[in-house]
């Protein structure tokens, strides 16, 4: 089975790179939009990476089309969107899809290690988060309607906590 930093994406500017890139930081991996009832959620998880980034958070934001066409956008104009609306500088990455059988495989992994609500994989909605430790394990899995604000205690102690035994090499 492939561990986190198998995977490879595509930043928002087109760069193909691995998630290897993110080793021994905490993740908070998120799928996005531009349209949505969620979107000020931009805000909390901005703060959230600004407040945390020098203890070793990152989070990264996937725009996401499948839910009500919530993101149209191209990929210039969802980080336009982003830079002038809410001065977003965590690191932003191409459109994907997030269910279905042409899903990213970042996200089917994810999916297959947390299951949401009512032990279902599928991601319900924009701003799904998912909270990786510095080892690679994903940890925790959020709704929608959980806010930045909400989880931050849990980030906190990611953030806090030692590197998993469950870890891979």
């Amino acid at each position: 089975m492939p561990a986190i930093y198998d995977f490879e994406v595509t930043t928002i500017d087109g760069i193909r790179e691995r998630l290897d890139v993110f080793r021994d930081k905490t993740l908070l991996i998120v799928n996005v939009a531009s349209r949505c009832g969620y979107t000020s959620q931009y805000r909390g998880l901005e703060a959230l990476y600004r407040r945390h980034q020098a203890n070793g958070l990152v989070v990264l934001g996937f725009p996401c089309d499948q839910f009500g066409r919530q993101e149209p956008g191209t990929e210039a104009e969802i980080r336009e969107f982003c830079s002038d609306t809410y001065d977003v500088t965590f690191p932003m990455f191409s459109k994907i899809k997030v269910n279905g059988a042409d899903a990213h495989p970042l996200y089917k992994f994810l999916k297959s290690q947390k299951k949401g609500i009512f032990g279902l994989e599928g991601i319900t909605w924009n701003f799904a988060k998912f909270l990786v430790d510095r080892s690679g394990v994903v940890v925790r899995r959020y709704g929608s309607r959980n806010t930045p604000e909400d989880i931050e205690p849990d980030v906190i102690a990611a953030l806090e906590a030692a590197p998993s035994s469950a870890a891979r090499p």
